[in-house]
């Protein structure tokens, strides 16, 4: 008689409990990712009302915010500047103390990724923000982030790159990239990328900031 049916006979419970374990754990595996769908300005509670996700309850009155807590893709549906991210790990809502959205950070990845599959999430970002009308800030000090020589050699420094975007007279957003050091792998290159959002108080974009 094999161990699972001796433990079977003697406690069918404790192996109800440990088969419900690795069901879910493998349902967690294979479902899809959660979907975050929001604009900067709308209430929270509606964001969390809307979309099927882990994000928890709101507490009006207070800056606070709330973090997703498994794989969730941000869909960002402003009419005119909205886009669409990678899944990521790591996802936080931020809303002011009208209970109102007025941030998102996020690491559009679910692990830390080598060089080219960083680049090529990044440059697909920023070619939605140029689609869709956001332009970019203070590009000759802050130039965006493209596949270059030049610029993958400023991925691999410290600090790594950072690219600052207007979206009319009413967003702001920021990409960044970190390469992550492992002492045990140190020929093993990978980075984090980080993207945040927020309101911007500013009049828009002037033309010396597109070039």
């Amino acid at each position: 008689m094999t161990f699972f049916r001796k433990l079977l006979r003697r406690r069918p419970k404790s192996v109800l409990v440990i088969s419900a374990a690795l069901l879910w754990g493998l349902y967690t595996l294979v479902r899809p990712a959660d979907i975050v769908a929001l604009t900067i300005g709308e209430p929270y509670e509606q964001v969390r009302q809307r979309t099927r996700t882990t994000l928890p309850p709101g507490h009006l009155g207070h800056y606070a915010g709330g973090y997703v807590e498994r794989p969730s893709i941000l869909r960002f549906t402003d009419p005119q500047f909205g886009f669409v991210t990678p899944a990521a790990k790591r996802l936080f809502v931020g809303y002011d103390k009208h209970g109102n959205v007025d941030s998102v950070t996020m690491w559009p990845q679910t692990k830390l990724l080598p060089l080219d599959e960083t680049l090529k999430v990044v440059t697909d970002l920023q070619r939605q923000f140029r689609q869709g009308g956001w332009c970019l800030e203070n590009a000759a000090k802050f130039p965006a982030i493209e596949d270059t020589p030049a610029m993958r050699e400023k991925m691999r420094s410290l600090p790594g790159p950072t690219s600052y975007w207007q979206g009319g007279d009413k967003l702001k957003a920021s990409i960044d990239v970190f390469r992550m050091h492992r002492d045990s792998r140190p020929n093993d290159e990978r980075f984090q990328i980080t993207l945040r959002l927020y309101k911007s108080s500013d009049a828009g974009c002037c033309m010396k900031d597109m070039h």
